[in-house]
Protein backbone atom coordinates (compact mmCIF):
# COMPACT_ATOMS: atom_id res chain seq x y z
CA UNK A 1 0.00 0.00 0.00
CA UNK A 2 2.84 2.46 1.08
CA UNK A 3 4.65 1.93 -2.40
CA UNK A 4 1.33 2.45 -4.41
CA UNK A 5 0.28 5.21 -2.56
CA UNK A 6 3.74 7.14 -2.94
CA UNK A 7 3.04 6.27 -6.98
CA UNK A 8 0.08 8.95 -6.89
CA UNK A 9 1.34 11.35 -4.24
CA UNK A 10 4.37 12.48 -6.01
CA UNK A 11 2.68 13.41 -8.91
CA UNK A 12 0.39 15.80 -7.30
CA UNK A 13 3.31 17.36 -5.93
CA UNK A 14 5.25 17.69 -8.80
CA UNK A 15 5.32 21.26 -9.22
CA UNK A 16 6.52 22.26 -5.77
CA UNK A 17 9.58 20.32 -6.34
CA UNK A 18 10.28 21.29 -9.84
CA UNK A 19 10.39 24.67 -7.88
CA UNK A 20 12.35 23.64 -4.94
CA UNK A 21 14.80 21.53 -6.61
CA UNK A 22 17.15 24.42 -8.73
CA UNK A 23 13.51 25.85 -10.57
CA UNK A 24 13.88 23.18 -13.59
CA UNK A 25 10.96 22.73 -15.41
CA UNK A 26 8.53 20.95 -14.92
CA UNK A 27 9.36 18.70 -18.17
CA UNK A 28 12.34 17.85 -15.64
CA UNK A 29 10.17 17.00 -12.82
CA UNK A 30 8.52 14.35 -14.69
CA UNK A 31 11.79 12.69 -15.15
CA UNK A 32 11.03 11.47 -11.73
CA UNK A 33 7.64 10.48 -11.65
CA UNK A 34 9.15 8.01 -15.06
CA UNK A 35 12.29 6.77 -13.46
CA UNK A 36 10.34 5.77 -10.49
CA UNK A 37 8.27 3.72 -12.63
CA UNK A 38 10.72 2.06 -15.00
CA UNK A 39 12.69 1.32 -11.45
CA UNK A 40 9.22 -0.16 -10.26
CA UNK A 41 8.97 -2.32 -13.60
CA UNK A 42 12.13 -3.47 -13.30
CA UNK A 43 11.75 -4.97 -9.64
CA UNK A 44 9.43 -7.23 -10.13
CA UNK A 45 11.91 -9.88 -12.59
CA UNK A 46 14.89 -10.06 -9.80
CA UNK A 47 11.70 -10.08 -6.78
CA UNK A 48 10.86 -14.03 -7.81
CA UNK A 49 14.58 -14.99 -7.94
CA UNK A 50 15.28 -13.23 -4.85
CA UNK A 51 12.66 -14.95 -2.67
CA UNK A 52 13.50 -18.35 -3.70
CA UNK A 53 17.33 -17.56 -3.17
CA UNK A 54 16.86 -15.70 0.29
CA UNK A 55 13.16 -16.29 1.61
CA UNK A 56 10.06 -14.31 1.40
CA UNK A 57 10.21 -12.25 4.26
CA UNK A 58 14.03 -11.46 4.35
CA UNK A 59 13.40 -10.29 0.68
CA UNK A 60 10.37 -8.08 2.01
CA UNK A 61 11.52 -6.74 5.56
CA UNK A 62 15.52 -6.06 3.20
CA UNK A 63 12.97 -4.31 0.22
CA UNK A 64 11.44 -1.80 2.91
CA UNK A 65 14.62 -1.28 4.46
CA UNK A 66 16.41 0.01 0.80
CA UNK A 67 12.63 1.68 0.37
CA UNK A 68 13.56 3.83 3.80
CA UNK A 69 16.99 4.76 2.66
CA UNK A 70 15.97 5.77 -1.05
CA UNK A 71 12.95 8.07 0.20
CA UNK A 72 15.59 9.95 2.96
CA UNK A 73 18.07 10.51 -0.42
CA UNK A 74 15.00 11.85 -2.02
CA UNK A 75 14.00 14.11 1.02
CA UNK A 76 17.51 15.56 1.43
CA UNK A 77 18.45 15.94 -2.29
CA UNK A 78 19.47 19.67 -3.17
CA UNK A 79 18.86 19.09 -7.02
CA UNK A 80 17.25 16.98 -9.57
CA UNK A 81 20.47 15.08 -10.46
CA UNK A 82 20.64 13.87 -6.86
CA UNK A 83 16.94 13.44 -6.91
CA UNK A 84 16.35 11.23 -10.23
CA UNK A 85 18.87 8.25 -8.89
CA UNK A 86 17.20 8.38 -5.46
CA UNK A 87 13.68 8.12 -7.26
CA UNK A 88 14.61 5.00 -8.90
CA UNK A 89 16.08 3.07 -6.61
CA UNK A 90 12.70 3.73 -4.71
CA UNK A 91 10.84 2.56 -7.40
CA UNK A 92 12.99 -0.62 -7.39
CA UNK A 93 13.07 -1.14 -3.85
CA UNK A 94 9.06 -0.96 -4.22
CA UNK A 95 8.80 -3.22 -6.93
CA UNK A 96 10.67 -5.58 -4.98
CA UNK A 97 7.89 -5.61 -2.51
CA UNK A 98 4.64 -5.91 -4.56
CA UNK A 99 5.18 -9.76 -5.85
CA UNK A 100 6.70 -10.52 -2.71
CA UNK A 101 4.23 -8.63 -0.54
CA UNK A 102 1.12 -10.28 -2.85
CA UNK A 103 2.34 -13.76 -2.12
CA UNK A 104 3.03 -13.21 1.75
CA UNK A 105 -0.88 -11.94 1.65
CA UNK A 106 -2.22 -15.35 0.38
CA UNK A 107 -0.05 -17.42 2.05
CA UNK A 108 -0.75 -16.06 5.39
CA UNK A 109 -4.84 -16.30 4.34
CA UNK A 110 -7.01 -19.19 4.92
CA UNK A 111 -7.42 -21.21 1.95
CA UNK A 112 -11.20 -20.28 2.58
CA UNK A 113 -9.98 -16.69 3.00
CA UNK A 114 -7.96 -16.19 -0.21
CA UNK A 115 -10.03 -14.58 -2.42
CA UNK A 116 -10.60 -11.99 0.02
CA UNK A 117 -7.29 -10.99 0.75
CA UNK A 118 -6.69 -10.83 -3.20
CA UNK A 119 -9.75 -8.68 -3.81
CA UNK A 120 -8.35 -6.53 -0.91
CA UNK A 121 -4.87 -6.14 -2.79
CA UNK A 122 -6.58 -5.16 -5.62
CA UNK A 123 -8.93 -2.34 -3.79
CA UNK A 124 -4.92 -1.09 -3.57
CA UNK A 125 -4.43 -1.02 -6.70
CA UNK A 126 -6.69 2.13 -7.23
CA UNK A 127 -4.88 3.89 -4.58
CA UNK A 128 -2.32 6.17 -7.18
CA UNK A 129 -5.33 7.24 -8.74
CA UNK A 130 -7.57 8.41 -5.74
CA UNK A 131 -6.37 9.24 -2.09
CA UNK A 132 -2.86 9.53 -2.93
CA UNK A 133 -3.43 12.13 -5.24
CA UNK A 134 -4.99 13.63 -2.72
CA UNK A 135 -2.85 13.38 0.18
CA UNK A 136 0.05 14.41 -1.81
CA UNK A 137 -1.40 17.61 -2.69
CA UNK A 138 -2.53 18.20 0.94
CA UNK A 139 1.65 17.33 2.27
CA UNK A 140 3.03 19.37 -0.57
CA UNK A 141 0.61 22.47 0.64
CA UNK A 142 0.44 22.36 4.18
CA UNK A 143 3.81 20.50 5.24
CA UNK A 144 6.24 20.94 2.31
CA UNK A 145 7.27 17.82 -0.54
CA UNK A 146 9.91 16.61 1.86
CA UNK A 147 7.49 15.24 4.10
CA UNK A 148 6.31 12.66 1.83
CA UNK A 149 9.58 11.21 1.97
CA UNK A 150 10.26 11.56 5.20
CA UNK A 151 7.51 9.99 6.15
CA UNK A 152 8.08 6.58 3.52
CA UNK A 153 11.40 7.08 5.69
CA UNK A 154 9.43 6.31 8.72
CA UNK A 155 6.84 4.15 7.48
CA UNK A 156 9.34 2.02 5.72
CA UNK A 157 11.29 1.26 8.68
CA UNK A 158 8.31 0.53 10.58
CA UNK A 159 7.29 -2.04 8.23
CA UNK A 160 10.27 -3.52 8.01
CA UNK A 161 10.53 -4.02 11.74
CA UNK A 162 7.07 -5.17 12.28
CA UNK A 163 7.68 -7.76 9.41
CA UNK A 164 11.23 -8.97 10.64
CA UNK A 165 9.44 -9.42 14.31
CA UNK A 166 6.04 -11.26 13.21
CA UNK A 167 7.84 -13.67 10.67
CA UNK A 168 11.28 -14.05 12.35
CA UNK A 169 10.38 -17.73 13.30
CA UNK A 170 8.98 -18.65 9.90
CA UNK A 171 10.33 -21.66 8.35
CA UNK A 172 11.16 -21.16 4.84
CA UNK A 173 12.22 -23.28 1.88
CA UNK A 174 15.26 -21.68 0.42
CA UNK A 175 16.90 -22.62 -2.81
CA UNK A 176 19.55 -21.37 -4.89
CA UNK A 177 18.86 -20.61 -8.35
CA UNK A 178 20.75 -18.83 -11.48
CA UNK A 179 19.03 -15.59 -12.39
CA UNK A 180 19.05 -14.33 -16.01
CA UNK A 181 21.89 -11.58 -15.36
CA UNK A 182 22.03 -10.81 -19.74
CA UNK A 183 18.36 -11.07 -20.62
CA UNK A 184 17.50 -8.76 -17.34
CA UNK A 185 20.58 -5.73 -18.00
CA UNK A 186 19.43 -5.86 -21.93
CA UNK A 187 15.77 -5.58 -20.51
CA UNK A 188 16.82 -2.51 -18.40
CA UNK A 189 18.74 -0.86 -21.22
CA UNK A 190 15.65 -0.70 -23.40
CA UNK A 191 13.04 0.42 -21.10
CA UNK A 192 15.24 3.06 -19.44
CA UNK A 193 16.27 3.87 -23.35
CA UNK A 194 12.82 4.17 -24.44
CA UNK A 195 12.09 6.31 -21.09
CA UNK A 196 15.18 8.62 -21.62
CA UNK A 197 14.39 9.34 -25.58
CA UNK A 198 10.68 10.59 -24.07
CA UNK A 199 11.65 11.99 -21.32
CA UNK A 200 14.45 14.19 -22.83
CA UNK A 201 12.68 14.44 -26.61
CA UNK A 202 10.79 17.62 -26.20
CA UNK A 203 13.82 19.39 -24.42
CA UNK A 204 16.64 18.90 -26.77
CA UNK A 205 14.93 18.58 -30.26
CA UNK A 206 14.41 14.84 -30.05
CA UNK A 207 17.51 13.06 -32.74
CA UNK A 208 18.98 16.12 -33.46
CA UNK A 209 21.14 15.41 -30.03
CA UNK A 210 23.55 13.38 -30.58
CA UNK A 211 23.44 11.89 -26.84
CA UNK A 212 19.42 10.63 -27.87
CA UNK A 213 20.33 9.55 -31.24
CA UNK A 214 23.12 7.22 -29.51
CA UNK A 215 20.64 6.08 -27.58
CA UNK A 216 18.02 5.51 -30.20
CA UNK A 217 20.80 2.93 -31.91
CA UNK A 218 21.61 1.27 -28.55
CA UNK A 219 17.41 0.28 -27.77
CA UNK A 220 17.58 -0.65 -31.51
CA UNK A 221 20.47 -3.29 -31.35
CA UNK A 222 19.06 -3.98 -27.75
CA UNK A 223 15.80 -5.39 -28.68
CA UNK A 224 16.63 -8.13 -31.40
CA UNK A 225 19.79 -9.07 -28.72
CA UNK A 226 17.07 -9.31 -25.92
CA UNK A 227 14.38 -11.37 -28.24
CA UNK A 228 17.04 -13.80 -29.37
CA UNK A 229 18.49 -14.30 -25.64
CA UNK A 230 15.44 -14.68 -24.09
CA UNK A 231 14.18 -17.59 -26.53
CA UNK A 232 17.59 -19.28 -26.41
CA UNK A 233 17.95 -19.43 -22.30
CA UNK A 234 16.00 -22.22 -20.34
CA UNK A 235 15.59 -19.61 -17.20
CA UNK A 236 14.47 -16.09 -18.77
CA UNK A 237 14.61 -13.35 -16.86
CA UNK A 238 11.43 -12.17 -19.01
CA UNK A 239 9.65 -15.55 -20.84
CA UNK A 240 9.17 -13.89 -24.07
CA UNK A 241 7.53 -17.41 -25.32
CA UNK A 242 4.34 -16.32 -23.85
CA UNK A 243 3.63 -14.15 -26.74
CA UNK A 244 3.23 -17.24 -28.42
CA UNK A 245 -0.19 -17.78 -26.97
CA UNK A 246 -2.84 -15.48 -28.90
CA UNK A 247 -4.71 -14.27 -25.77
CA UNK A 248 -1.46 -13.36 -23.70
CA UNK A 249 -0.23 -11.22 -26.53
CA UNK A 250 -3.38 -9.43 -27.12
CA UNK A 251 -4.32 -8.90 -23.08
CA UNK A 252 -0.87 -7.75 -22.67
CA UNK A 253 -1.36 -5.04 -25.53
CA UNK A 254 -4.46 -3.86 -23.83
CA UNK A 255 -3.06 -3.61 -20.23
CA UNK A 256 0.02 -1.76 -22.06
CA UNK A 257 -2.38 0.29 -24.12
CA UNK A 258 -4.51 1.33 -21.73
CA UNK A 259 -2.59 2.28 -18.71
CA UNK A 260 -0.54 4.50 -21.34
CA UNK A 261 -3.63 6.29 -21.41
CA UNK A 262 -4.96 6.55 -18.07
CA UNK A 263 -1.46 7.11 -15.94
CA UNK A 264 -0.48 9.31 -18.67
CA UNK A 265 -3.54 11.19 -18.58
CA UNK A 266 -3.84 11.54 -14.77
CA UNK A 267 -0.26 12.92 -14.72
CA UNK A 268 -0.20 15.27 -16.81
CA UNK A 269 -3.70 16.32 -15.83
CA UNK A 270 -3.18 17.01 -12.08
CA UNK A 271 0.06 18.93 -13.20
CA UNK A 272 -1.46 21.10 -15.47
CA UNK A 273 -4.23 22.18 -13.33
CA UNK A 274 -1.65 23.46 -11.06
CA UNK A 275 0.20 25.20 -13.65
CA UNK A 276 -2.26 26.56 -16.01
CA UNK A 277 -5.67 27.15 -13.82
CA UNK A 278 -3.91 28.06 -10.74
CA UNK A 279 -5.45 25.33 -8.68
CA UNK A 280 -3.70 24.79 -5.18
CA UNK A 281 -1.77 21.07 -5.09
CA UNK A 282 -4.36 19.83 -2.84
CA UNK A 283 -7.59 20.88 -4.55
CA UNK A 284 -5.95 19.58 -7.96
CA UNK A 285 -5.81 16.19 -6.13
CA UNK A 286 -9.16 16.52 -5.09
CA UNK A 287 -10.46 16.52 -8.53
CA UNK A 288 -9.80 12.47 -9.05
CA UNK A 289 -11.55 11.75 -5.29
CA UNK A 290 -14.52 11.26 -7.54
CA UNK A 291 -13.14 8.32 -8.92
CA UNK A 292 -13.34 6.85 -5.79
CA UNK A 293 -16.93 6.97 -5.64
CA UNK A 294 -18.00 4.19 -7.79
CA UNK A 295 -14.44 2.55 -8.68
CA UNK A 296 -13.66 0.90 -5.36
CA UNK A 297 -17.60 -0.70 -5.64
CA UNK A 298 -16.80 -2.14 -8.90
CA UNK A 299 -13.55 -3.28 -8.11
CA UNK A 300 -15.33 -5.12 -5.54
CA UNK A 301 -18.31 -6.34 -7.66
CA UNK A 302 -16.16 -7.74 -10.21
CA UNK A 303 -13.79 -9.64 -7.83
CA UNK A 304 -16.44 -11.18 -5.81
CA UNK A 305 -19.41 -12.06 -8.44
CA UNK A 306 -16.47 -12.86 -10.48
CA UNK A 307 -18.09 -10.98 -13.49
CA UNK A 308 -15.67 -12.14 -15.80
CA UNK A 309 -16.22 -15.75 -14.69
CA UNK A 310 -19.93 -16.02 -15.72
CA UNK A 311 -19.71 -14.21 -19.13
CA UNK A 312 -17.12 -14.07 -22.15
CA UNK A 313 -14.40 -11.33 -20.82
CA UNK A 314 -14.18 -10.44 -23.90
CA UNK A 315 -17.49 -8.62 -23.44
CA UNK A 316 -16.76 -7.03 -20.18
CA UNK A 317 -13.47 -5.66 -21.32
CA UNK A 318 -14.99 -4.12 -24.66
CA UNK A 319 -17.27 -2.68 -22.43
CA UNK A 320 -15.02 -0.82 -20.19
CA UNK A 321 -13.00 -0.11 -23.36
CA UNK A 322 -16.14 1.81 -25.20
CA UNK A 323 -16.86 3.32 -21.28
CA UNK A 324 -13.27 5.19 -21.52
CA UNK A 325 -14.00 6.24 -24.79
CA UNK A 326 -16.87 8.09 -24.09
CA UNK A 327 -15.65 9.44 -20.84
CA UNK A 328 -12.29 10.74 -22.16
CA UNK A 329 -13.96 12.45 -25.40
CA UNK A 330 -16.49 13.54 -22.57
CA UNK A 331 -12.90 14.90 -20.76
CA UNK A 332 -12.22 16.38 -23.93
CA UNK A 333 -14.55 19.22 -24.12
CA UNK A 334 -13.54 20.72 -21.00
CA UNK A 335 -13.74 24.21 -21.80
CA UNK A 336 -13.97 26.18 -18.66
CA UNK A 337 -10.50 27.31 -17.07
CA UNK A 338 -11.92 27.65 -13.52
CA UNK A 339 -14.99 25.16 -13.49
CA UNK A 340 -14.08 22.49 -10.74
CA UNK A 341 -17.52 21.00 -11.04
CA UNK A 342 -17.32 20.34 -14.61
CA UNK A 343 -14.96 17.49 -14.31
CA UNK A 344 -16.54 16.15 -11.29
CA UNK A 345 -19.47 13.66 -13.47
CA UNK A 346 -16.61 12.71 -15.67
CA UNK A 347 -14.34 11.57 -13.15
CA UNK A 348 -16.85 9.84 -11.14
CA UNK A 349 -17.82 7.94 -14.93
CA UNK A 350 -14.59 7.07 -15.39
CA UNK A 351 -14.46 5.24 -11.97
CA UNK A 352 -16.68 3.05 -12.77
CA UNK A 353 -14.57 1.34 -15.90
CA UNK A 354 -11.24 2.58 -13.77
CA UNK A 355 -12.75 -0.71 -10.91
CA UNK A 356 -14.05 -2.98 -13.81
CA UNK A 357 -10.71 -2.34 -16.02
CA UNK A 358 -7.88 -4.71 -14.24
CA UNK A 359 -9.92 -7.95 -13.52
CA UNK A 360 -11.25 -8.80 -17.09
CA UNK A 361 -8.11 -8.00 -18.62
CA UNK A 362 -6.19 -9.89 -16.05
CA UNK A 363 -8.69 -12.88 -16.59
CA UNK A 364 -8.11 -12.39 -21.02
CA UNK A 365 -4.21 -12.82 -20.72
CA UNK A 366 -3.78 -15.62 -18.67
CA UNK A 367 -6.89 -17.68 -20.37
CA UNK A 368 -5.35 -20.91 -21.75
CA UNK A 369 -2.16 -20.80 -19.26
CA UNK A 370 -1.58 -23.31 -16.94
CA UNK A 371 1.06 -24.77 -14.61
CA UNK A 372 3.92 -22.23 -13.56
CA UNK A 373 3.12 -20.25 -16.86
CA UNK A 374 0.47 -18.84 -15.03
CA UNK A 375 1.87 -16.66 -12.41
CA UNK A 376 4.80 -15.90 -14.79
CA UNK A 377 3.14 -14.18 -17.20
CA UNK A 378 0.81 -12.26 -14.37
CA UNK A 379 4.23 -10.77 -13.49
CA UNK A 380 5.14 -10.02 -17.11
CA UNK A 381 1.81 -8.38 -17.83
CA UNK A 382 2.49 -6.11 -14.97
CA UNK A 383 6.17 -5.83 -15.88
CA UNK A 384 4.96 -4.24 -19.14
CA UNK A 385 1.63 -2.71 -17.62
CA UNK A 386 3.68 -0.80 -15.05
CA UNK A 387 6.25 0.34 -17.75
CA UNK A 388 3.78 1.85 -20.57
CA UNK A 389 2.52 3.96 -17.57
CA UNK A 390 5.78 5.41 -17.02
CA UNK A 391 6.06 5.81 -21.02
CA UNK A 392 2.21 7.23 -21.23
CA UNK A 393 3.48 10.00 -18.59
CA UNK A 394 6.04 11.14 -21.01
CA UNK A 395 4.06 10.17 -24.46
CA UNK A 396 0.69 12.61 -22.59
CA UNK A 397 3.58 15.02 -22.51
CA UNK A 398 4.61 15.24 -25.55
CA UNK A 399 1.22 15.55 -27.39
CA UNK A 400 0.32 18.81 -25.22
CA UNK A 401 3.79 20.09 -26.08
CA UNK A 402 3.15 19.55 -29.93
CA UNK A 403 -0.50 20.88 -29.76
CA UNK A 404 -0.08 23.75 -27.86
CA UNK A 405 2.35 25.80 -30.39
CA UNK A 406 -0.56 24.72 -33.33
CA UNK A 407 -3.67 26.10 -30.98
CA UNK A 408 -2.00 29.13 -30.29
CA UNK A 409 -0.84 30.06 -34.16
CA UNK A 410 -4.99 29.38 -34.63
CA UNK A 411 -6.30 31.52 -31.91
CA UNK A 412 -3.98 34.29 -32.78
CA UNK A 413 -4.36 34.05 -36.24
CA UNK A 414 -8.19 34.35 -35.35
CA UNK A 415 -7.79 37.00 -33.06
CA UNK A 416 -5.59 39.07 -35.30
CA UNK A 417 -8.79 38.98 -38.05
CA UNK A 418 -6.33 37.19 -40.42
CA UNK A 419 -8.57 34.14 -40.97
CA UNK A 420 -11.82 36.37 -42.33
CA UNK A 421 -10.59 40.07 -43.36
CA UNK A 422 -14.14 41.41 -42.78
CA UNK A 423 -14.52 39.89 -39.42
CA UNK A 424 -12.14 41.06 -36.09
CA UNK A 425 -12.88 39.17 -32.88
CA UNK A 426 -10.29 40.82 -31.10
CA UNK A 427 -12.10 44.16 -31.37
CA UNK A 428 -14.86 42.54 -29.53
CA UNK A 429 -12.76 40.80 -26.86
CA UNK A 430 -11.23 44.41 -25.99
CA UNK A 431 -14.48 45.98 -25.76
CA UNK A 432 -15.30 43.03 -23.32
CA UNK A 433 -12.19 43.64 -21.25
CA UNK A 434 -12.90 47.35 -21.47
CA UNK A 435 -16.50 46.64 -19.50
CA UNK A 436 -14.50 44.82 -17.02
CA UNK A 437 -12.47 47.85 -16.20
CA UNK A 438 -9.11 46.56 -17.72
CA UNK A 439 -6.51 49.22 -19.16
CA UNK A 440 -6.58 49.28 -22.12
CA UNK A 441 -2.22 49.20 -21.61
CA UNK A 442 -2.49 46.24 -20.24
CA UNK A 443 -5.10 44.45 -23.20
CA UNK A 444 -2.41 43.05 -25.22
CA UNK A 445 -0.59 41.25 -22.56
CA UNK A 446 -4.13 40.10 -20.91
CA UNK A 447 -4.38 38.83 -24.48
CA UNK A 448 -1.36 36.97 -25.55
CA UNK A 449 -1.97 35.21 -21.41
CA UNK A 450 -5.75 34.36 -22.72
CA UNK A 451 -4.37 32.81 -25.72
CA UNK A 452 -1.92 30.71 -24.15
CA UNK A 453 -3.85 29.60 -21.59
CA UNK A 454 -6.65 28.69 -23.99
CA UNK A 455 -4.36 26.97 -26.12
CA UNK A 456 -2.90 24.73 -23.19
CA UNK A 457 -6.42 23.53 -22.52
CA UNK A 458 -7.22 22.72 -26.28
CA UNK A 459 -3.78 21.10 -26.32
CA UNK A 460 -4.91 18.70 -22.91
CA UNK A 461 -7.95 17.89 -24.73
CA UNK A 462 -6.52 17.18 -27.86
CA UNK A 463 -4.97 14.27 -25.51
CA UNK A 464 -7.96 13.27 -24.07
CA UNK A 465 -9.85 12.91 -27.73
CA UNK A 466 -6.65 10.87 -28.74
CA UNK A 467 -7.04 8.53 -25.75
CA UNK A 468 -10.84 8.52 -26.40
CA UNK A 469 -10.08 7.01 -30.00
CA UNK A 470 -7.23 4.79 -29.04
CA UNK A 471 -9.87 3.23 -26.50
CA UNK A 472 -11.93 2.97 -29.66
CA UNK A 473 -9.67 0.77 -31.15
CA UNK A 474 -8.40 -1.30 -28.02
CA UNK A 475 -12.42 -2.11 -27.67
CA UNK A 476 -12.26 -3.96 -31.52
CA UNK A 477 -9.10 -5.47 -30.58
CA UNK A 478 -10.33 -7.19 -27.46
CA UNK A 479 -12.52 -9.41 -30.44
CA UNK A 480 -9.62 -10.56 -31.89
CA UNK A 481 -9.00 -12.50 -28.74
CA UNK A 482 -9.81 -16.29 -28.16
CA UNK A 483 -13.18 -16.65 -25.92
CA UNK A 484 -12.50 -17.27 -22.29
CA UNK A 485 -16.36 -19.13 -21.89
CA UNK A 486 -15.65 -22.41 -23.83
CA UNK A 487 -15.32 -25.69 -22.90
CA UNK A 488 -11.38 -25.12 -22.19
CA UNK A 489 -11.93 -22.05 -19.95
CA UNK A 490 -11.05 -22.36 -16.50
CA UNK A 491 -13.87 -21.86 -13.94
CA UNK A 492 -13.85 -19.62 -10.91
CA UNK A 493 -12.71 -21.79 -7.55
CA UNK A 494 -10.01 -23.36 -10.69
CA UNK A 495 -8.84 -19.96 -11.96
CA UNK A 496 -8.32 -18.92 -7.91
CA UNK A 497 -6.78 -22.34 -6.48
CA UNK A 498 -4.31 -22.19 -9.20
CA UNK A 499 -3.02 -18.61 -8.61
CA UNK A 500 -2.82 -19.42 -4.95
CA UNK A 501 -0.93 -22.29 -5.21
CA UNK A 502 1.25 -20.55 -7.87
CA UNK A 503 2.15 -18.21 -5.54
CA UNK A 504 2.76 -20.72 -2.35
CA UNK A 505 4.92 -22.90 -4.68
CA UNK A 506 7.48 -19.68 -5.44
CA UNK A 507 7.79 -19.22 -1.39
Amino acid sequence: MLVLFNAGAYTALSPHTAGDLGGVTPSYASWATTDFMIGLALGFPISRWLSRCYGDYRVYVGAFTAFAGASFLCAMSGSLWFFLPGRFLLGLAGGLTLPVGQSLLVDEYPDDRKAVGLGLWGVFALLPFTIGLALGGWLADELGWRSLFLLNTVAGLAIAALIGELLSGRRMTTQFVSFDVIGYLLLAIMLLGIQTILNQGNDFDWFESPFLAAVLAVVICAVPAFIIWELGTSEPAVDVRLFRSRNFAIGTTLLCMGFFCLQGLLSMFVVQLQLLLDYSSSLAGQEFLPLMIFGMPMLLLTHVYSISHRIDARIVASLVCLGFAGTFYWLGLFDEPHSFDQLFWPMLMEGVFLGAFFIPLNMLTLHGLSGSNVLRAADMATLFRIAAGGFGISGQGIVVFRRTPFHQLHLADHFGGRVFASYDPSQLTAATFMQREFHADTLPARMVGLIKQQSAILSMDDAFLLSGYLFLALAALVWCAVPTRTGGAMSRNDWRGRQAEELMEKV
